[in-house]
């Protein structure tokens, strides 16, 4: 019996230890005291409802155990109990994530929805700007993250203080900042003042700069150096490199194996070309549909193909050729020289499009969506999406209130199936809506409201030139929350999407 007893008592142990969080619910009465009390804290307001919200809390919980040794405090806040408190703080969607010091200094969370770049994101939202290094406190300051940049100085160079300091300010989401006076540790680092090294957990371990200091040449060196020279696609970075405002070259393959059989085939090519195309291998066993995004057959691995990121023109290599570091670099060198003509692919322009949504291709984007005379309200759809097909009658009524009415010729709704056709714009979620107004076609505005009839409407009042409003037929119900509904969504449907 004593044996049964101990083994209860050690169940019940291991069930309170299991359930234990590191996360702390917040209410009304004990929110402003929490946040008062410490430097800094990273809130996420929820509905215990929001599939987004239920992804996020095992990250969520996991950065918050690995902070907890930093004293930085992530905390949660119920909206369905709290709605005074989350009204008080502006939340309209499902998670808000914001960082607080203090109740004055509120800013939204920028980063990624997982551990990693959460407790990554916040250790550098701890530090200052720019932490001051000395001999003994580099070594632990280099693990602050997989990038940091260290400045090694002269005292009396206040400029090249100022410069950094300057970028630091800027740039302080994304690397932990460091600086030294101290010759002979800069000396024991191999470099002279002024110069900057950014020390990083990957590739050659770290890159120098010692070129005069300027903002704008610090921060490409930064973007640069901290890309890995052949990196790894997947939900993580996805945003990050499309975002890098440089091509992206895609090796697809199976196993892990080969993916770091190819990456050192073509390693060269990706040195010649740093700074000007980055390199990353993508998971096809995972993420073999993406092929199809760019226009490569999505059964067929391994493939290769470049992707203009800014344009979003897709450039693949033949596969029925075989991946070689001389092929690959033929076809690399000939699309820098501007030699390869992008792929496009589209549906056949319908014969009829008379319909209350204007079905909108590849080969009649252009003249549809850049119109320059008309404003032009598009969705980018995906025929699976559930979210896209729960928006579909409410997008024809839409559609039919603006073709009967007085703005038939200067308002147009269209959709868009962005997985057969090739469009302008990289669409990380469906569905995406746009307003491309009449005359300011480079200032497209992008939706983030309710899916309901009448907050289009307004939308489109508010944003187009024509500032053209309709009468609704009838009341509608609310939709869900942006948030909840918004670009993530591809993550809710059965489909691997990045």
């Amino acid at each position: 019996m004593h044996n049964v007893q101990k083994l209860a008592f050690g169940l019940l142990a291991a069930a309170a230890v299991a359930s234990a969080s590191d996360v702390h619910q917040l209410k009304k009465d004990n929110f402003d005291e929490f946040v008062k009390a410490n430097d800094i804290v990273l809130a996420e307001f929820f509905a215990p409802w929001c599939g987004h919200c239920k992804a996020l809390a095992p990250e969520y919980e996991e950065a918050a155990t690995t902070l907890k040794e930093k004293d930085i405090k992530l905390v949660k806040v119920d909206c369905t109990e709290e709605t005074e408190l989350c009204q008080q703080h502006g939340v309209e969607g499902y998670p808000t994530l914001k960082v607080f010091r203090g109740l004055d200094n509120v800013s939204p969370y920028k980063g990624q929805r997982k551990a990693a770049a959460i407790t990554s994101y916040m250790i550098k939202q701890s530090l200052p700007a720019v932490s001051s290094v000395t001999k003994d406190s580099l070594e632990e300051f280099k693990k602050a993250d997989k990038v940091v940049l260290v400045a090694y100085l002269d005292a009396a160079d206040k400029t090249s203080t100022e410069v950094f300091s300057k970028v630091a300010e800027k740039l302080r989401d994304n690397y932990p900042f460091g600086s030294s006076t101290d010759a002979e540790l800069a000396e024991a680092e191999g470099v002279k003042a002024p110069a900057i090294v950014l020390y990083k957990s990957f590739d050659e371990g770290k890159s120098v700069f010692s070129e005069k200091f300027d903002a704008e040449a610090i921060e490409k060196f930064a973007k640069t150096a901290s890309t890995p020279l052949i990196g790894e696609v997947g939900p993580d970075t996805y945003s990050d490199y499309m975002a890098a405002g440089i091509p992206l070259a895609y090796i697809f393959a199976e196993t892990p194996e080969e993916r770091t059989e190819l990456s050192n085939a073509i390693k060269p090519v990706a040195e010649a070309q740093r700074g000007v195309i980055n390199f990353a291998t993508i998971d096809a066993a995972a993420y073999g549909a993406h092929a199809g995004n760019l226009n490569l057959k999505a059964d067929k691995f391994p493939a290769f193909a470049i992707q203009d990121t800014v344009k979003n023109q897709k450039y693949p290599f033949d596969q029925e050729q075989k991946i070689t570091l001389d092929s690959i670099k033929a076809f690399v060198d000939d699309f820098v020289a501007g030699k390869v003509e992008p792929s496009i692919k589209s549906e056949p322009i319908p014969e009829s499009n008379d319909g209350p949504v204007t079905v909108v291709v590849a080969k009649n984007y252009n003249d549809i969506v850049l119109d320059d005379n008309k404003d032009v309200l598009i969705e980018f759809y995906a025929p699976w999406c559930g979210h896209c097909k729960a928006l579909a009658p409410k997008y024809e009524e839409l559609g039919a209130l603006y073709a009967n009415s007085e703005f038939k010729d200067k308002v147009v709704i269209a959709k868009v199936d962005a997985t057969a056709n090739d469009v302008p714009d990289e669409i990380q979620g469906f569905p995406t809506i746009k307003l491309y107004p009449a005359g300011a076609k480079d200032k497209a505005v992008t939706y983030s409201g309710s899916r309901t009839v009448e907050d289009l409407i307004k939308f489109i009042a508010e944003n187009g030139k024509y500032k053209a409003e309709v009468a609704e037929k009838a009341e509608e119900s609310a939709a869900p929350s942006a948030t909840e509904t918004t670009s993530t969504a591809a993550a809710e449907e059965t489909h691997d999407e990045l």
